[in-house]
């Protein structure tokens, strides 16, 4: 669970909105005066009002402070070496939701390209302050930087886990349930032999992933296999693919990345080794696949859903503006059945 630690004892607005039966965006509104304008039933608006004075609720002073300073601003600030507005970046999901979030609690969004040359320079995301607080998006990020916007107080949100960086508020996705799925899934298909390929760095997205599949292969198949690429092209080949199922692998797994690089050379490889999918060998892909490969079979394994990710921050952002709440629970995947994955072919003829 994603969170940020908060004074205790003061009633906050997420138990407002559990007493009155609505969400928190509602309690927010009724008590912050609607100054959107949006309508709200006046039933809704008295039973908030009701639960606040039955809880003793009292806005914090200091985060009052805090919102008369504010322009409703909120910042998205992006790593990628382009910002993610291609409708087939992976991405671009989560700018909907954060979107979609914003305009219902009456926040402007301030979008910090800086392109590709700017973002990786020391400073551009200092940039970011003229935003009352902002949302981060890549799976590489500058932790000095961040670490002095924490410092500093100011609402810093990861769209991803980050908890290796104290003090950094994120929201992240349940990729370990979500992987052990897809392992228990083949090892019900008969699969005891699969391969994990990764890229090699440690982001934590993908080491979620490896702890998923390793922890659903314990007693059940033989997951110890992870292979660890920083170059797919050259090293997940046609040929490595061919002695691997030569050395009895009956299947294949992948993580998703933004650039899928590691699936695309998995898909390549086992092209140029002529193996049937899934007669000859299975593959799953640990998230969704890249938009320009939708034509390809739809592979075995879990949906990233990236606007419910993009709308968490979103609320994360604005708890910590307000000084309410700002948890989170992990986001949950659902998992795909796809056409990629099927009965372990037996190598003993």
């Amino acid at each position: 669970m994603a969170s940020s630690a908060g004074r205790r004892g003061r009633p906050r607005q997420t138990e407002v909105a559990r007493l009155a039966g609505v969400s928190q965006t509602t309690v927010s509104l009724v008590l912050g005066g609607n100054k959107q304008g949006i309508a709200l039933h006046e039933d809704t608006r008295a039973r908030v009002l009701a639960a606040a004075r039955e809880l003793g609720y009292v806005p914090d002073p200091a985060a009052r402070r805090m919102a008369r300073a504010r322009n409703n601003l909120l910042g998205v600030f992006s790593f990628t070496s382009t910002f993610p507005v291609d409708v087939e970046h992976s991405y671009y999901p989560i700018l909907v939701g954060v979107e979609r979030e914003a305009v219902a609690r009456g926040y402007d969004l301030v979008l910090f390209t800086g392109a590709s040359s700017k973002a990786a320079q020391p400073g551009a995301p200092q940039r970011v302050r003229m935003a009352d607080g902002c949302l981060f998006l890549g799976r590489h990020i500058p932790e000095d930087e961040l670490r002095r916007l924490v410092a500093d107080g100011y609402p810093a949100v990861h769209i991803g886990r980050r908890d290796e960086l104290d003090g950094l508020a994120w929201v992240g996705v349940d990729y370990v349930s979500a992987s052990a799925e897809v392992v228990r899934h083949l090892a019900g298909l008969g699969h005891r032999r699969i391969v994990l390929v990764r890229e090699a760095d440690d982001a934590p997205a993908s080491d979620d992933r490896e702890r998923g599949f390793r922890m659903a292969g314990l007693g059940v198949a033989d997951v110890a296999a992870v292979v660890r690429t920083s170059r797919p092209a050259a090293e997940i080949t046609p040929d490595w693919v061919r002695a691997q199922v030569a050395g009895g692998i009956t299947a294949f797994v992948a993580e998703e990345t933004d650039t899928g690089a590691a699936w695309r050379q998995l898909l390549a490889a086992v092209d140029g080794a002529g193996l049937d999918v899934p007669g000859e060998i299975s593959l799953a892909l640990l998230g969704s696949p890249p938009a320009d490969l939708a034509g390809r079979p739809q592979p075995t394994g879990f949906d990233v859903p990236r606007a419910e990710l993009g709308s968490a921050a979103v609320r994360m952002a604005t708890a910590l503006l307000t000084g309410d709440d700002a948890t989170e629970p992990l986001v949950p995947c659902t998992f795909r059945p796809g056409r990629t994955a099927g009965p372990a072919r037996s190598r003993t003829h």
